[in-house]
């Protein structure tokens, strides 16, 4: 799995007009599903991020975890994580597959929600319009095939 996760003071996804899911303070997550994902990378993931300090504390250093600030998630699925960039025009055969995807999404976000950051989220598949007002900015790349590679 593939995550760019965003520190932002807001953010809101919007489809066909209407917004479907919005925060404050907290993370932008953009989720992408690669084809060899299973439920040990979403559950890894949803714990690194949860525990991730990126928040500032009194001293104005970044040792604050999200749940320290009160901040909440914003989860939109982003098969394009996995673009292939060889050529000028994106091929996307490494992403899974949306029978793949869809479930390994909407898991992620039920281990968030065990974790206790039931998160906000876009809709699997659909044309959507993020909005963000970045924090920082902090903006940080996760791909559990490299973490588990350095462990």
């Amino acid at each position: 799995m593939k995550a760019v996760v965003t520190r932002v003071k807001s953010a809101s996804v919007t489809i066909e007009g209407r917004v479907e899911g919005a925060i404050d303070q907290g993370y932008l997550i953009l989720l992408g599903v690669g084809p060899e994902d299973g439920e040990a990378e979403a559950d890894f993931l949803a714990e690194k991020i949860v525990n991730l300090r990126v928040f500032e504390d009194e001293q104005g250093k970044m040792n604050l975890n999200i749940s320290q600030v009160g901040g909440k998630m914003l989860v939109i699925s982003q098969f394009t994580l996995y673009a292939d960039l060889k050529s000028r025009r994106p091929g996307f055969s490494h992403a899974a597959p949306p029978s793949l995807a869809e479930p390994l999404y909407q898991y992620f976000m039920e281990q968030l929600e065990k974790l206790g950051f039931p998160p906000q989220h876009g809709s699997f598949g659909a044309d959507m319009q993020v909005e963000s007002i970045n924090d920082g900015p902090v903006t940080l790349l996760f791909d559990t095939e490299e973490l588990r590679r350095k462990k």
